[in-house]
């Protein structure tokens, strides 16, 4: 048996798809350009590279790009006072501060002072308390991408049994409470659950979020299930050379694929939609903010 690869590069290009085209929309029909303002504080490489892509994936769904880039000692205060800028700007309909923050800014107190309706990230405590009680909100980007791409696969997961490995508040407590929402029983599982090996065997569907390499072997699971590896862990790699590392996931892939019956890659399965779905959300917010109708395909 060899597991079906669940394609996120195709499906969040589909994702970016719809998102221009109800971008068209909302500029043909009402004169809204929707905008994402992304709040970048401090010089590491990586996120000044993920901010980048960004950016010009909001640019190429026609949607208007806003950036700010602040030094890695920039005060609280002053983060805070564009923060409430950007709240106050109707032409700006989603805000996303990146992640991780440098050690002396309070991240509940940043993440806690964006307008919950501008939060493409999800992160709000107000938009966190309505998605586990069932109420429309903005919902974290990388569950979402996830509850997208299972509900491509399977259609209808009503009834399936799923487990989530991780609890994080960023992947695992909303994927949990996104799959209840769409009827699943779930399960949320991690490194101190009891029998782990037996409660991942009985799932039809496993969210691997961890974030430790290769933790999940193969042969925890039944033949069969779907299998969405969110983790994203750089290992050595002394086979390509000194120095030289990989990519893996939280899951064992090679060993995966001979048991699951389907499974997202890494790279190129939950990342690219992890870039897509604040654009989506972004849409979303614009819709909201102006009365209009929520945009098919772009929501849980």
């Amino acid at each position: 048996m060899s597991a079906t690869l669940i394609d996120g590069k195709g499906f969040a290009a589909s994702v970016r798809e719809k998102v221009a085209t109800h971008v068209a929309r909302l500029k043909d029909e009402h004169g809204i350009t929707p905008g994402l303002a992304v709040v970048l504080v401090g010089e590491d490489p990586a996120r000044q590279v993920y901010v980048r892509n960004k950016g010009k994936q909001t640019v190429e769904v026609g949607m208007n790009s806003i950036e700010h880039k602040l030094n890695a000692d920039t005060p609280e205060d002053v983060l805070l006072d564009l923060i409430a800028t950007l709240n106050a700007d109707p032409e700006v309909h989603g805000i996303l501060v990146q992640l991780p923050f440098p050690g002396h800014l309070d991240e509940d107190l940043v993440i806690n002072s964006i307008d919950p309706a501008k939060d493409v990230d999800g992160f709000h405590f107000s938009n966190v308390g309505l998605l586990s009680t069932g109420q429309r909100s903005i919902v974290p980007c990388t569950p979402l991408g996830c509850l997208m791409m299972l509900r491509a696969h399977h259609g209808s997961l009503s009834g399936l049994d799923a487990v989530v490995i991780g609890r994080s508040n960023i992947v695992g407590k909303p994927m949990a409470n996104l799959l209840l929402g769409d009827s699943c029983t779930v399960t949320i599982a991690h490194s101190r659950t009891k029998d782990l090996t037996e409660v991942v065997r009985r799932a039809d569907i496993v969210v691997a979020a961890v974030g430790r390499p290769e933790m999940i072997p193969g042969d925890w699971i039944k033949p069969g299930p779907t299998v969405i590896d969110v983790g994203i862990n750089r290992i050595d790699a002394p086979e390509k050379g000194d120095g030289k590392t990989r990519l893996v996931g939280d899951c064992d892939f090679a060993r995966f694929s001979g048991f699951a019956g389907a499974i997202t890659p890494v790279s190129g399965g939950v990342g690219p939609m992890t870039i897509a779905c604040p654009l989506a959300n972004t849409v979303t917010a614009c819709r909201r903010a102006n009365g209009l109708a929520e945009p098919d395909g772009l929501t849980a």
